[in-house]
């Protein structure tokens, strides 16, 4: 655990927050942070819910099982949007421009700041691909059934 004042946490957490809603376009970073029904802007909330608790680990202990959970939400989102890989996990390493403070004045805690982004970061393009795969999957098994389909249909229409 990183000894940090509760007020340097919640700094990071709203500095990380704007930086990765900006990697949206501009018409929906205000509607992503201001809207505040769950159900009309499930991105948003994922974005409020799980930064914050990123940056506990990011200070606190680095659960790799609650670091996992909390980044699980935001990748799978980034994942099903038009993000290439580099952008969809790329807002982890917007910590690392936000801790400059921190990882400049180097030392033991600096290192360990820039070892735990990296983690971070590796952990998310392993959701990443993952989530990936999955919706390959999908297009997959949805291909073959849309093939199996027409041969029904075309066996039918030859069939007459």
């Amino acid at each position: 655990m990183l000894n940090v004042p509760s007020e340097r946490k919640r700094a990071v957490a709203r500095e990380w927050l704007a930086l990765t809603l900006q990697t949206y376009p501009s018409q929906s970073t205000q509607f992503l942070l201001h809207e505040t029904d769950c159900f009309r802007n499930p991105v948003g909330q994922t974005l409020k819910d799980g930064i914050p608790l990123l940056v506990d680990e990011l200070f606190g202990d680095m659960n790799s099982g609650a670091v996992q959970q909390a980044l699980e939400g935001i990748v799978r989102i980034r994942a099903v949007q038009n993000f290439s890989a580099r952008e969809a996990v790329g807002f982890v390493f917007l910590l690392k421009k936000i801790l400059q403070p921190e990882l400049s004045a180097g030392g033991a805690m600096g290192l360990e700041l820039d070892s735990r982004v990296d983690e971070m970061a590796l952990a998310a393009f392993d959701l990443y691909v993952q989530c990936r795969g999955q919706i390959s999957d999908i297009q997959v098994n949805e291909a073959r059934r849309r093939v199996a389909l027409l041969e029904r249909i075309y066996s039918e229409v030859e069939g007459r």
